[in-house]
């Protein structure tokens, strides 16, 4: 690896920020910035937080974007959300230019090899595919490249986005914002800020991160640790649960693939028992991506069901559904993310930051109950 000397942060209060990842997530952020920008003085409604400290949605600068998809790569940001294969919903369709080219990523295993070929215009376009075979070689002159970029645009945060099962990808991305003194937000589940060696590299590199996982604002997750958590807090027992989502975006498509999904039934399972006095036995509780519904779009469908016994062992039963539009449902949460981050690098700390993780992601280094976590946070920015 090329070893140059510590880029100086800027004393600013624009955040710059890094996207891996130009899909429907991205689009809905980038979206988001403008929207609540131009109405900053007509009401927030869909913000957690108006400010974090002396930032605002608006401080939020995008310098550097990375992605595979030839139909998105030399784009400017403010164009490449709107390509193919997103397929988000537009609620604000007006972006000034971003001066910020989308630039050719490293693709390793951060697309499923059946979304390159997948009948319908989600397919993703690229040059090659590079799997597990890539030169050391390779890997290296991206790094470079990459890292290079980072540097350059002197990035404060770096976001990752990238698809459910990216695992060699998602680190050579955290190597690269280690490498280039960027903090990260892990919105994805492949464990980073949750895994104690990634946790110590960051904290060596006096870098913060938040992650894994990110919740929605309010989506099947967070419903679902609401419901499980009161009937626990109100004396129920739980005996058994599921939480069954289908979708029609990019993500659903890649987790058509299993394989991929071993992290992410972990992060969501993990979120639920988590709020349990008493975990399931794993036969009693499945939550996860059930089907790919192409119609859907980025529309998400959950169906969520739980059985227990109330007093006197007298049996119940509830189901839910929810349906949200996916990509907007982050995208909040991410708002948050950035600039709870940015206060870590502010205050120079380093490693997990445990409250905004906790509050925002689904498998955070310590899971909490989500009013102790947002107490957490409220504490973290005072």
């Amino acid at each position: 690896m090329l070893v140059t000397k510590p880029k100086k942060r800027m004393k600013s209060k624009k955040i710059r920020v890094a996207i891996i990842g130009v899909g429907n997530c991205a689009s809905s952020l980038v979206q988001g910035i403008e929207y609540y920008r131009r109405r900053k003085n007509n009401g927030i409604v869909g913000l957690m937080h108006e400010s974090v400290s002396r930032y605002k949605p608006e401080d939020i600068q995008f310098v550097a974007a990375f992605d595979i998809d030839k139909r998105k790569v030399t784009k400017d940001l403010s164009e490449a959300i709107f390509s193919k294969p997103n397929c988000t919903k537009i609620f604000q369709s007006e972006i000034p230019f971003l001066k910020c080219r989308v630039e050719r990523g490293f693709l390793l295993d951060g697309v499923a090899r059946h979304m390159l070929t997948y009948p319908d215009d989600r397919t993703f376009v690229v040059d090659e595919f590079l799997d597990d075979f890539c030169s050391k070689e390779e890997e290296s002159d991206a790094e470079r490249r990459i890292v290079g970029t980072l540097k350059s645009k002197r990035v404060d945060v770096v976001i990752n986005y990238l698809p459910v099962g990216s695992q060699k990808a998602v680190e050579f991305y955290a190597r690269c914002a280690i490498a280039a003194k960027c903090g990260m937000v892990n919105c994805m589940p492949v464990f980073i800020a949750s895994n104690s060696k990634w946790a110590a590299k960051f904290e060596k590199a006096g870098l913060p991160i938040i992650g894994d996982d990110v919740k929605s604002q309010f989506g099947a997750t967070i419903l679902h640790r609401t419901i499980t958590r009161l009937i626990s807090e109100r004396g129920g027992a739980i005996d058994r649960t599921y939480q069954l989502n289908t979708g029609g975006n990019t993500d659903f498509l890649n987790m058509l693939n299993r394989d991929r999904l071993e992290s992410k039934k972990i992060s969501k399972t993990e979120a639920v028992q988590s709020q349990l006095a008493e975990p399931l036995e794993p036969d009693n509780i499945h939550i996860g991506p059930s089907d790919y519904v192409p119609w859907q779009h980025d529309n998400k469908v959950c169906f969520l069901r739980v059985e227990g016994r109330l007093f006197g062992d007298v049996p119940f039963n509830l189901e839910a559904r929810l349906s949200v539009e996916d990509s907007p449902n982050s995208a909040g949460v991410v708002i948050d993310a950035i600039r709870l981050l940015k206060l870590g690098l502010d205050r120079k700390m380093k490693g997990p930051l445990l409250g905004p993780s906790a509050y925002l992601m689904k498998h955070p280094p310590i899971q909490m109950t989500d009013n102790e976590a947002r107490k957490a946070v409220e504490q973290f920015i005072k």
